[in-house]
């Protein structure tokens, strides 16, 4: 019996002392990038890559969520984003306060007064939808840093997802833990070009077919999903309000032209150009599209170039990728088959000068990608 009564207080003594300064998810004060809904205190999102960027005093952080599934998420703790995290967190159960930092996270030597952490999903919607309820804080929250200057929104599929890209052995299937939206080409470009990024995309979804016709009754495809708060969900419809981004990039195709078959050449141009038209009713007509085609299928080539060369608006670019670019099938693989971090990479730096061109970002060489 002592002995389980010191074991008791040995369990107890080793618990956290959890600070008493709690502010809603929804504090003002707290930036978030990507799609998300408020809810009185509550913050909740499901698309992969959504991020949230606190800053406060002390050495604790921590917040309290829910998760309908398993989600995992990257942090960054005094740094800007980068291919690797600090921590890697998990949130798979309901009303749990998860730890974010702790003092032992800080370098030995000077603490700062202020620390900034950056939290974000790593994994898509098929794992589940996050919601934040609160953060608690060691001594005060402070005003996280702003969207910055350059936003760059991506719609795409499972490329964009992350889909498998920390799995070193194509033959291997994917599991959630290798998927990681932070080493995506998307990544890459945001980093390269010092810009904030927001992530609408899907595995296995498609323009007007989804991989293998998974989901054809229901014939829910990304132009339906991009108006959508929520991944997976057609209700509530997507508001940007501020979160307006400087150009979109489409990237999808790979999933229509999946398991030697391919769409109607109406239908795809068809739901391409709704996607397009989308786009330009949120942001504006002279809102600039990078629309891009996949190595998959020589025909998406002209189907996409189509759609660009008929739609009608301004500022809406083309650019196709080939099989010598885009992917090395010895050395480029995670996942499934698909590309790793490597390849993403190399994706990227094809993109860079469309992206200067098209926003009058000026390129730079030494510019560090990871």
């Amino acid at each position: 019996m002592n002995r389980l009564l010191l074991t008791v207080s040995a369990l107890l003594l080793a618990a956290p002392v959890f600070p008493d300064v709690t502010v809603p998810a929804s504090d003002s004060r707290i930036t978030y990038v990507g799609r998300t809904l408020t809810e009185a205190d509550d913050v909740s999102f499901d698309w992969s890559s959504v991020y949230a960027k606190i800053s406060f005093q002390g050495d604790y952080l921590a917040v309290r969520a829910s998760d309908t599934g398993k989600d995992y998420f990257n942090v960054w703790i005094d740094r800007d984003m980068s291919a690797d995290a600090d921590k890697v967190l998990c949130i798979n159960s309901k009303d749990t306060l998860l730890s974010i930092v702790t003092a032992a996270d800080f370098k030995k030597g000077k603490k700062p007064a202020n620390h900034t952490v950056i939290i974000q999903k790593r994994t898509e919607a098929d794992q589940g939808k996050t919601t934040f309820h609160n953060f608690t804080v060691a001594k005060d929250l402070q005003q996280a840093a702003p969207v910055k200057e350059r936003l760059i929104e991506f719609v795409g599929d499972s490329y964009t997802c992350g889909y498998g890209i920390e799995n070193s052995i194509s033959r291997n299937r994917y599991t959630p833990e290798t998927q990681n939206t932070s080493k995506t080409y998307c990544a890459v470009l945001a980093r390269y070009f010092d810009a904030d990024f927001i992530t609408v995309s899907h595995s296995g979804k498609g323009i007007a077919r989804n991989y293998d016709d998974s989901d054809k009754q229901s014939r829910w495809y990304m132009p339906d999903r991009y108006g959508c708060t929520f991944d997976n969900a057609r209700q509530p419809k997507w508001e940007p309000g501020s979160l307006k981004p400087d150009i979109t990039m489409i990237y999808l195709g790979q999933n229509d032209f999946s398991t030697e078959r391919q769409p109607m050449r109406d239908v795809f141009k068809r739901n391409y150009k709704r996607l397009l038209k989308s786009i330009k009713d949120y942001y504006g007509e002279d809102h600039p599209i990078l629309c891009v085609s996949t190595k998959v299928d020589k025909l998406l080539f002209d189907f996409v170039r189509e759609c660009v060369e008929e739609c009608g608006y301004r500022n809406v670019y083309y650019d196709g990728m080939f099989q010598a670019v885009h992917l090395d099938n010895d050395q480029e693989l995670g996942a499934d088959w698909h590309p790793n971090e490597k390849a993403h990479i190399k994706l990227a730096y094809a993109l860079i000068p469309y992206f200067s061109t098209i926003t009058g970002w000026e390129m730079q060489p030494d510019q560090p990608v990871r």
